[in-house]
């Protein structure tokens, strides 16, 4: 690899999805897979295929799909973990096998109840097995960042010299400084003999908001892979933000003379998708992709902006993909508009179904009237987490409450393409209602641990988004819905739920059919 370049490894769907409070589909991972391609990462952590029958199914999913980035599959130093991560790779272009072993004492001895050496051995023994099925294999420290630095030499130089071509030094529990953390990348870099055989990576987390201050002066001493994720999501206080060290790196080369391959101008669209399908909302004063980001309140700024954009803007929006103009459509918009608009949004047409998106346009256009650039963007993520296969789909609901009476509904489904009905009588509210309605046709027994209500566009004819999280059978669920009716969005976000119990089902009924 050129020096004066930075891969950028994207651990969304594998870090990231862990700290979501529903896991993600198969069809939401690969959406959002085929956006970090598009965004130009050069490996993406997709997944952790021995943990379950659903990670499995979406990082081999994923590996038939993506071939412009390198798909990698996490395992622990044991060889099942690693078999594993082979059998779903295995139908991509380029893949890489990443296997991590804990390294600092605490977690030797408290968790692994082992000697260091013990540990060497099986990073040996691990990183051996990976390179059976692959040249590209990385190797992790865990907790790295507690780890004596003797011992990080120790296993990194054993590491490479059983095969891996990656090795990684994560700050697994945000523990370091920034000048600590670079000081354990400087001497890895002069102290390991072998260093120049294998790429140095970094994997940092937020607990103490160093991330990237970490992950930045890691490069300056010589990483050159930062692992990251978008909009920072990941455990406890999150990951490394991925568009904040590329933004940095990109803003300031006058300091770090390298160069990402990302693409800009689809971070911003990449960090709504995620934000969208993962239920996570961004904080409007988070770096690069916060709502507030490129405002300018102050009288000082705003006379400086109109002056002399650089005053205070020391990039445009326009270089993270982010378009001010709000066009408008109507009901006689055809269909090329509507593609039109989505393209210069930086939509491409595998991204949603033209048909679905148009038709869903004109119901809402014959109900607001005008349909903005946003209420279509809107429209459009609601769809990629739809499935064509549901199960269970929404035909009407009617709902009445007085002020003084509990409230009622009835609800009409289509379930396994037959049409039902249910009347339900005494809900605290007009969702309630619903919700105990469509719960009695499916006969399921859910608990509603999360409702989010959201404005989706401005003014009073704004689209209302709900995202729900239900639980049921130990296990939670993440719903979303979006209509001009509050009820309306309710009801979609728990019929979407309901539809990723019934995908889940069918998956662990395909596992068990498959070890019989």
């Amino acid at each position: 690899m050129a020096q004066d370049r930075v891969i950028i490894f994207d651990t969304t769907l594998r870090d990231g999805e862990q700290a979501l409070k529903a896991s993600l589909t198969v069809k939401e991972k690969l959406q959002i897979a085929l956006a970090l391609e598009r965004l130009g990462v050069d490996v993406m952590e997709v997944g952790f295929p021995v943990s379950s029958a659903g990670d499995f199914e979406s990082v081999q999913t994923i590996a038939q799909h993506v071939k412009n980035s390198i798909v990698c599959g996490l395992s622990r130093a044991v060889n099942k973990d690693i078999d594993a991560a082979a059998e779903a790779l295995k139908a991509a272009e380029r893949f890489r096998i990443h296997t991590f072993i804990a390294t600092s004492a605490l977690h030797v001895e408290a968790k692994l109840k082992r000697s260091f050496d013990d540990v060497v051995e099986m990073a040996i023994a691990a990183v051996k097995r990976a390179r059976q099925y692959t040249d590209d294999v990385e190797f992790s420290c865990e907790d790295a960042g507690r780890t004596g630095i003797d011992n990080i030499c120790r296993v990194v130089e054993a590491a490479i010299n059983a095969g891996a071509t990656t090795v990684n030094i994560p700050d697994t529990v945000g523990f370091c400084l920034p000048t600590e953390y670079g000081n354990i990348i400087r001497q890895v870099m002069n102290r390991v003999p072998n260093i120049d055989k294998a790429v140095v990576s970094v994997h940092c987390h937020n607990d103490l908001g160093m991330a990237t201050a970490n992950s930045l002066t890691a490069v300056l001493n010589g990483a050159r892979q930062i692992e990251c994720t978008i909009n920072g999501i990941g455990e406890r206080a999150g990951n490394t933000a991925l568009e904040e060290v590329v933004m940095s790196i990109k803003t300031r080369q006058d300091l770090f003379a390298v160069d990402t391959r990302i693409n800009t101008q689809e971070i911003h669209r990449v960090s709504q998708m995620v934000s969208q399908i993962c239920n996570m909302p961004i904080q409007p004063n988070k770096a690069i992709v916060g709502e507030n980001a490129f405002s300018h309140s102050s009288g000082i700024h705003q006379d400086g902006m109109l002056k002399n954009k650089n005053t205070y803007e020391i990039m445009s929006p326009e270089t993270i993909g982010l378009k001010k103009e709000k066009l408008n459509l109507t009901a006689r918009s055809g269909r090329a508009a509507v593609k039109g608009h989505m393209a210069d949004m930086g939509y491409t047409e595998r991204d949603y179904d033209l048909d679905k998106l148009y038709e869903a346009f004109l119901k809402l256009a014959d109900k607001k009237g005008q349909v903005f650039d946003y209420d279509l963007e809107a429209l459009a993520f609601i769809d990629m987490q739809q499935g064509d296969e549901d199960r269970l789909k929404l035909d009407v609901i009617t709902s009445q409450t007085i002020s003084t009476l509990p409230a009622s509904a009835f609800v009409q489904v289509e379930l396994d393409g037959k049409r039902i009905n249910q009347t339900s009588n005494g809900g605290n509210g007009p969702v309630d209602a619903v919700y105990n309605a469509i719960m009695q046709i499916v006969g399921m027994d859910l608990k509603m641990s999360h409702y989010n209500l959201t404005a989706k566009g401005e003014g009073a004819e704004a689209l209302g988004q709900v995202d729900i999280v239900v639980e049921y059978q130990g296990r939670k669920f993440h719903g979303v819905g979006l209509a001009t009716d509050i009820v309306e969005s309710s009801a979609l976000a728990l019929v979407h739920a309901i539809n990723a119990i019934y995908r889940s089902q069918k998956v662990a009924d395909l596992t068990k059919d498959l070890k019989h």
